[in-house]
């Protein structure tokens, strides 16, 4: 499919998850990584006409029996226009998932206040668009399977899936060409969960 940006979860179910989506990206064909280890298990991938100027990362609270969580942060720009990527993965349990749902905004809020760019957003929510957590989220972004009329196509499980708990969101001022939820032999052998595949036209800077 050739993505420009590609937004991985579960990095660190890997064996190495030091070193595993460095090979990912090479065998890709995708030419920056970010993430992994940092950022408990999220990984943002770039094409080599993408530049990332800035990263960062956060870790949401532990808490006891709960499996580390956190997001990355990646400044891109491609083709003169910059953007923001974000990249998370919530809690399956409601009261942490909305805990985490309330750091990551308020990490995304900050990093669009130092430097006004379009967001992209790509998540396992573990939630559907009716939950408190994915309205967090959304926020004042824009839902790609709703802007294409798409959101009744699930995405979760690979096995017979029948409800959307995976999203894209980006900046209301971006516009969704295309949008839909790949299934194929090949993803539904890759993972649990359908990947997302959007087409978004950036602002003019």
């Amino acid at each position: 499919m050739a993505p420009d940006v590609l937004v991985v979860q579960e990095a660190l179910r890997w064996v190495n998850p030091l070193t595993w989506f460095t090979d990912l990206a090479r065998r890709f064909g995708l030419a920056h990584k970010v993430g992994g280890l940092c950022s408990q298990g999220n990984v943002v991938l770039t094409a080599s006409r993408v530049s990332v100027r800035a990263h960062s990362f956060v870790r949401y609270p532990l808490a006891f029996g709960h499996y580390p969580r956190g997001a990355v942060f990646v400044r891109c720009a491609v083709d003169g226009a910059p953007f923001l990527v974000a990249g998370s993965h919530l809690s399956p349990e409601p009261a942490m998932r909305m805990r985490q749902a309330n750091v990551f905004k308020e990490a995304l809020n900050k990093a669009l206040a130092e430097a006004d760019e379009p967001a992209l957003v790509g998540m396992d929510v573990n939630e559907t668009s009716t939950g408190s957590a994915w309205q967090r989220v959304a926020e004042g972004l824009t839902d790609a399977a709703e802007a294409t009329g798409q959101a009744d196509v699930p995405t979760f499980p690979t096995g017979g899936a029948f409800e959307r708990i995976d999203a894209l969101f980006v900046d209301p001022r971006s516009a969704v060409a295309r949008y839909r939820v790949v299934d194929t032999p090949q993803t539904r052998a890759a993972s649990d969960h359908f990947p997302v595949l959007a087409e978004v036209d950036l602002p003019t800077p």
